[in-house]
């Protein structure tokens, strides 16, 4: 016995010893991780911008992600405030003779492409150049390419070029065989989230709006492309719509793209350019390691001395109580925010970034009377992303003022409900029966064991109606029209940035820049420093709570593939189940 407490003794020692090592090490990789110095970047250097990660609000606070911590390559998780400071800052660089555009998937919403390629016309503006290539061309990376000096494509690439199309995913086939019915209670014609649950196919008053709002998109696309190509946006469209773009051949005979080429031709043209021998390697910085040195300087000396600050409050993801991260909003996250830049004197003016879906209709309340509360105070500025829907326009009406990408996704007025009656599952497909006793006829209200009863309805259907009330007199009150003008375009219907602005939704069309620069007017000051909120949270800190889920979701990610989107939104499901919605319960996927 002696023995064997001997031996658990030295176990425990053991394990204590190595996990203390572990730690030691764990905090010295991150140290040095940490201690990135500003990159160094030489003269005649070029930009190499290759995006091939989902692009976020913000890049995460991890200082393991270029080192695949776990597996995980995040060595480009690049956010979009990082990429857009990054050409700002090569705009004036000296050392940085131009950007080449590689090969990217465009992993982003159209509104997050739109801010990336307006920086690039920017860039533009100081005479240098930018260089797309690529081997195959998804819609999404042409429209950022369509800008740069010369396109090229590799001979035998693919060239992708045929229009619009959005996809929603049914499931009300696969809930039939399981056994199972979606309750809906819901306020809105065109509240299509539930339609996936109760239907097999797109209602008419949902097949209306999505060809109205991506009709929308797809014209400002070949707006775009047309301006930057010099062709006409009636020709773009008949060369997608008869099929004519097939081979890059194709592309290059209607001017699409200016050359066929491999990518050691275009090395050599990028050589010429910068003044480098053929011989010599070309001198370039990674946009991952350049936004290294942006961090390190900054782009402006009068923000150095500025005491006057505009908040960037970054409101990304679903909508929920309690707290969020950098993926999904908290209510008690973004209200502390909120509360804190409002009681801060050197915070001058606020900038509410949204890019959201929308979600709890509970939650969203809680962040918008923080947002009527610092209107009160400062200026409060609503910058739109990809997507500002639902809940996520919920938290925008009552900002002083809103601005939109022309192809950000907004409106989506609605709420609802959503409670399973799971009966036939487990009555007939597993044999589960249940009994008890209640003390009143609604103890039991929302019991998924049964179907409701039409009283039972009926008290959801009040209150569901109650939160549509709530919704629409708050944006009527914030955007200045009646609550009756605002059912009118409500009614769970959704607009683009380009509609919003013509219906009322929103004030103008730009970017976070043209948000920042208009908080700054209204609130009279032209020096200032730029702070973003909430805090993100240390690697140390996620370690112990989201990591877990982070490695998780991205190894589902790497097994599923495209398939994802499926996984994410049978979850979807899952989560709406529970409280009264404000949002959009599938992703508006454009191919």
């Amino acid at each position: 016995m002696k023995q064997f407490f001997k031996f658990v003794l030295a176990t425990i020692v053991g394990i204590t010893v190595v996990f203390i090592i572990g730690v030691v090490i764990l905090l010295g990789i991150i140290g040095v991780a940490s201690s990135d110095s500003a990159v160094e970047v030489d003269s005649n250097s070029v930009l190499h911008i290759k995006l091939t990660n989902p692009i976020n609000e913000r890049t995460p606070n991890n200082p393991l992600a270029s080192l695949g911590f776990l597996g995980i390559d995040g060595d480009k998780a690049i956010g979009l405030n990082d990429i857009l400071a990054s050409i700002k800052k090569a705009k004036t660089d000296d050392n940085i003779k131009g950007i080449f555009l590689d090969e990217s998937y465009m992993m982003s919403g159209q509104a997050t492409t739109e801010e990336i390629r307006n920086a690039l016309i920017d860039f533009k503006r100081s005479k240098k150049f930018v260089i797309a290539y690529s081997e195959i061309y998804t819609q999404g990376f042409y429209y950022l390419a369509s800008v740069a000096d010369k396109v090229y494509i590799n001979p035998k690439g693919i060239f992708e070029f045929r229009g619009f199309s959005s996809e929603v995913t049914f499931l009300k086939g696969a809930l039939d065989k399981l056994g199972i019915e979606a309750q809906i209670i819901k306020v809105g014609t065109f509240k299509s989230a539930v339609e996936p649950l109760v239907l097999t196919k797109m209602s008419d008053a949902n097949r209306l709006q999505v060809t109205s709002y991506l009709g929308s998109m797809y014209d400002y696309f070949l707006t775009g492309i047309g301006k930057s190509r010099n062709i006409n946006k009636d020709s773009l469209f008949n060369y997608a719509n008869s099929g004519r773009i097939q081979e890059p051949e194709d592309a290059l005979k209607y001017k699409l793209v200016d050359g066929l080429k491999y990518k050691d031709e275009i090395l050599s043209d990028l050589k010429q350019r910068t003044g480098v021998k053929e011989k010599n390697d070309l001198a370039s910085v990674e946009l991952s390691d350049y936004v290294k040195s942006v961090a390190k300087t900054s782009t402006d000396p009068k923000e150095v001395s500025s005491s006057n600050r505009v908040a960037i409050i970054y409101a990304s993801g679903e909508i929920a109580g309690g707290d969020g991260n950098d993926n999904s909003i908290g209510s008690e996250t973004i209200s502390k925010a909120l509360r804190k830049v409002r009681m801060d004197d050197k915070v001058k003016a606020v900038v509410l970034r949204i890019n959201s879906p929308g979600g709890s209709s509970l939650a969203s309340d809680v962040i918008w009377r923080e947002v009527m509360l610092t209107k009160k105070v400062k200026p409060i500025i609503v910058s739109m992303g990809d997507v500002a829907a639902s809940g996520g326009y919920y938290i925008a009406c009552a900002a002083d003022s809103i601005i939109a990408e022309p192809n950000t996704i907004t409106g989506s007025i609605g709420i609802f409900a959503v409670l399973p009656n799971m009966q036939k599952l487990f009555n007939d497909k597993l044999g589960i029966t249940f009994d008890g006793v209640k003390t009143g006829k609604f103890a039991d209200l929302g019991d998924v064991s049964r179907p409701l009863s039409a009283e039972e309805k009926a008290l959801l259907q009040k209150s569901v109606n109650r939160g549509y009330d709530d919704f629409t007199k708050a944006v009527a009150n914030g955007r200045g029209k009646t609550q009756e003008y605002i059912n009118s375009i409500g009614q769970g219907r959704v607009w683009t940035g380009t509609q919003a602005l013509q219906n009322g939704l929103v004030d103008r069309l730009g970017n976070i820049n043209d948000a920042v620069k208009s908080a700054a007017k209204k609130a009279n000051i032209k020096d200032y420093k730029l702070v973003s909120y909430p805090e993100q949270k240390s690697f140390l800190n996620k370690f112990g709570e989201g990591l877990s889920a982070e490695v998780k979701a991205h190894f589902v990610k790497a097994e599923l593939g495209d398939n994802y989107r499926y996984y994410e939104q049978i979850q979807g499901v899952t989560k709406m189940m529970r409280t009264p919605q404000a949002r959009m319960t599938y992703d508006i996927v454009i191919k």
